[in-house]
């Protein structure tokens, strides 16, 4: 595998995979170009080393078809004014030998989204797991992808994976593509590298005391990095909508918070490991409680196992921030993934906020920071505090599957 920062682009045709799967607004207006930024320094050392670039990327899960809502020609300007640059545009990912071929130097091509055609993903379409020809299916599927990825190939000289938010996918555009190169010719962009880097800092080289802090409404989904930060972290905050199955889980009243019901066992088995393996578990005590899904809702204080009929626990209380904060401040590795409440409405933000200002006073003090996971960090970019930790992941599943232990595929094929 080559490196980036010694590789010279000069005259060289780079395929860039990039994750530009950036949220749009009902107008095809993008809402936050954070993805977009993270690719700036791969992309602009291309074209400063006077090679040419060819952007690859997926928008959304139109499912193997056509849909112009999920068009990555609706971001062309955008990305054009980041780069400083003119975006040529191929409404098609699979008809794009000319356009790639005529490129100069200093000159910008971007696909349309691979996950228009199915073999990007390389899953059988319209064929059930369980239909006696879904064996052979996802076999001709599979031999379809490896030409898919060929023919993305055949437009460039190298080939540049700075896409960590879909690296843990064994997709043509993120593994299968590697194939076709030689190792001095394909090589993880900065992004990859800053996100591994990130990574191995939450991994490897633990400064403790570390606090994880796992929010979000399901314990199910967090499952697996819980497990495997148990044999890591001195304290582990779970928050969110999670907390409400942990507390009906030891035989609270929670209303009708979100929860659980077929998990209250392993939240038990969750309170049980932390306390043999001696990790400082953090719950919530008390809650903000409102009398419906609203932001407008009527609200109260209460224990978060004692929530009345009626009434859901939307954030953190007052009394739980503080817990947050006492673990949180005198940390030096800090891993947080997931809000403490629902923090897209203004009057249930001060549990996240409170985590976020804490993360920010312990980044200050020495601490590494690690934000990951896409409301976590759209949490940080609303209170405006993406640059005061040390490190905010482009990565959801990516992230989580790579602290989980996991390889992630994009990573291994070019390594």
């Amino acid at each position: 595998m080559a490196k980036i920062e010694n590789y010279n682009f000069a005259e060289k045709k780079a395929i860039v995979r990039v994750d530009f799967n950036v949220p749009l607004d009902e107008n095809g207006h993008i809402t936050d170009d954070t993805r977009i930024r993270g690719a700036l320094p791969t992309l602009k050392k291309i074209l400063a080393d006077g090679g040419s670039l060819i952007l690859m990327s997926h928008m959304g899960k139109p499912k193997g078809k056509v849909n112009p809502k999920f068009s990555l020609s609706q971001i062309r300007e955008d990305v054009a004014k980041a780069l400083g640059a003119d975006v040529k545009f191929v409404p098609d990912c699979m008809d794009a030998s000319e356009a790639a071929a005529n490129l100069k130097p200093g000159e910008v091509l971007l696909l349309e989204n691979l996950r228009f055609y199915p073999e990007e993903e390389g899953k059988p379409v319209g064929i059930d797991k369980a239909d006696p020809g879904y064996d052979d299916a996802k076999k001709e599927m599979k031999e379809r992808q490896k030409d898919f990825a060929k023919k993305l190939a055949s437009y460039a000289d190298v080939y540049v994976n700075d896409a960590f938010g879909t690296a843990h996918r064994k997709h043509a555009s993120t593994a299968v593509i590697a194939d076709y190169f030689t190792p001095e010719n394909k090589m993880l962009g900065f992004l990859m590298e800053k996100e591994v880097q990130a990574v191995d800092n939450i991994l490897k080289d633990i400064k403790r005391p570390f606090t994880a802090i796992m929010g979000g409404s399901k314990v199910s989904t967090k499952i697996g990095i819980i497990e495997n930060l148990m044999d890591k972290v001195d304290n582990l905050i779970l928050c969110g909508g999670m907390t409400y199955t942990f507390a009906k889980a030891q035989g609270g009243k929670i209303g009708v918070s979100i929860v659980e019901d077929d998990k209250l066992d392993l939240a038990l088995d969750i309170i049980k490991q932390a306390k043999e393996k001696g990790v400082n578990l953090i719950l919530g005590t008390d809650c903000v409680a409102a009398d419906s899904f609203s932001n407008d809702a009527n609200t109260i204080v209460c224990p978060s196992n004692d929530i009345p009929d009626g009434w859901e626990g939307l954030d953190a209380g007052p009394e739980t921030r503080k817990k947050f904060e006492d673990a949180i401040i005198p940390s030096k590795t800090i891993l947080w993934n997931g809000p403490a409440g629902v923090f897209e409405f203004d009057n249930f933000t001060a549990g996240s906020r409170a985590i976020a200002d804490a993360i920010v006073k312990a980044t200050e003090n020495g601490a590494f920071s690690l934000v990951g996971g896409g409301d976590s960090v759209a949490c940080v970019n609303k209170f405006g505090l993406a640059d005061s930790v040390s490190y905010v992941s482009t990565g959801g599943g990516a992230l989580l599957e790579a602290i989980e232990g996991k390889v992630l595929p994009g990573v291994a094929a070019v390594k």
